[in-house]
């Protein structure tokens, strides 16, 4: 067993080359091999996202706070809120991201494949973003 107390690991603020805006992450959990679990809490203020990109395994968010969105290459523009739960399939391009209004924090879980959880796109422009 392994406890992991509130404050001992520090929260970051996003590199800009993958996220649009201020955006926080807090890391909860990177689990030893040869567990692969990853997890943030993630949060984002107004305007503020990531950039599109996939995931090898896959990603499941839970939006713990606020209002914000998600889209999938090609797929509508759709609003998130507190409570709930989208999950991407593995390679699916797509972004996520508060309101253009409103704060949103969400837990983001993905696996690591070969120490990587992530590819990054290009960044999401403010058209997609407003959809």
């Amino acid at each position: 067993m392994k406890i992991i107390t509130c404050g001992s690991v520090p929260t970051k603020i996003a590199p800009s080359d993958y996220f649009t805006g201020r955006v926080l992450q807090t890391p909860i959990i990177e689990a030893e091999d040869p567990a692969r679990l990853r997890a943030l809490l993630v949060s984002f203020e107004p305007g503020a996202r990531t950039a599109w990109h996939t995931h090898p395994l896959g990603q499941t968010l839970h939006v713990v706070s606020g209002a914000g969105r998600v889209q999938t290459w090609g797929g509508p523009n759709q609003e998130i809120k507190a409570g709930d739960t989208i999950w991407f399939a593995p390679g699916e391009k797509h972004w996520h991201g508060a309101g253009p209004d409103t704060a949103m924090a969400h837990i983001a879980m993905q696996e690591a494949q070969d120490g990587k959880t992530a590819d990054w796109l290009e960044k999401v422009s403010d058209e997609q973003f407003t959809g």
